[in-house]
């Protein structure tokens, strides 16, 4: 199988993890109703670990790599201020969309980088397209229960929506392949730009969602989350 299908079949299966993760969701009852709310909360407290291992392992160390530092630092601020301004008007509109919208935001540049990265090593673009599976499950179950709580869409609608939502992971994965990979500074500024959005997007919204009081298991499930990320670093080498 050559690159481009390579690319467009594992960033295809990165994001079907998204609409299982939301199907797995739509299980109303996990156990009694003290468990069901500690293994929501872990859930949403391992998402964010994840994001955050994203953020500091994957998108800003590559990012300032591949971007001039002031530049970088400038997208950086520019997307924390973006998505703080959209987070507002969600806000007033009555609505919440923090786990949505920093699902999206990890999911699209990190395909992108799975699509340059298959340039060079078939074998660390494979372990790349396993790991960010392995982070779209939980992102998509938080994403799903945080949209079904605002209750304005139908659960089957939502699915429907997961499930073209993966479908970017192939156009992201195509686009870093055959026009960024040797766009450096674009693919860069993307990854730092949306590094900006989620650290905002994590400390507004969704760790505040995540305390359960006298509960271990939510900030264990943070370290979990971040772990996995940096066995994944560990891994690519």
């Amino acid at each position: 199988m050559d690159t481009i299908h390579l690319a467009l079949l594992y960033a295809l299966m990165a994001g079907a993890a998204i609409p299982v993760g939301g199907a797995i969701a739509r299980i109303e009852s996990l156990a009694p109703e003290w468990l069901d709310r500690e293994v929501r909360h872990s859930v949403t407290a391992f998402g964010g670990g994840i994001l955050m291992a994203a953020v500091a392992l994957v998108l800003v160390p590559d990012g300032l790599d591949k971007t001039p530092g002031w530049l970088g630092l400038a997208l950086f601020a520019a997307g924390g201020l973006a998505f703080a301004l959209l987070d507002a008007w969600v806000k007033r509109r009555g609505g919440s969309a923090a786990m949505f919208m920093a699902l999206v935001l990890d999911f699209v540049p990190e395909a992108m980088a799975l699509g340059s990265l298959l340039a060079v090593s078939e074998q660390r673009g494979a372990l790349m397209a396993l790991l960010i599976t392995a982070q779209n499950l939980p992102e998509g179950f938080n994403a799903f229960r945080e949209q079904q709580a605002r209750g304005s869409i139908r659960a089957g609608r939502l699915l429907a929506l997961f499930a073209a939502l993966a479908l970017l992971g192939p156009l992201a994965a195509g686009a870093g392949l055959v026009w960024l990979v040797d766009r450096d500074a674009i693919l860069g500024g993307l990854m730092l730009f949306a590094a900006g959005g989620i650290l905002y997007l994590t400390f507004e919204d969704i760790a505040p969602g995540v305390p359960l009081e006298g509960r271990f298991a939510p900030p264990l499930g943070a370290v979990g989350g971040f772990a996995l990320g940096m066995a994944g670093q560990v891994l690519l080498g």
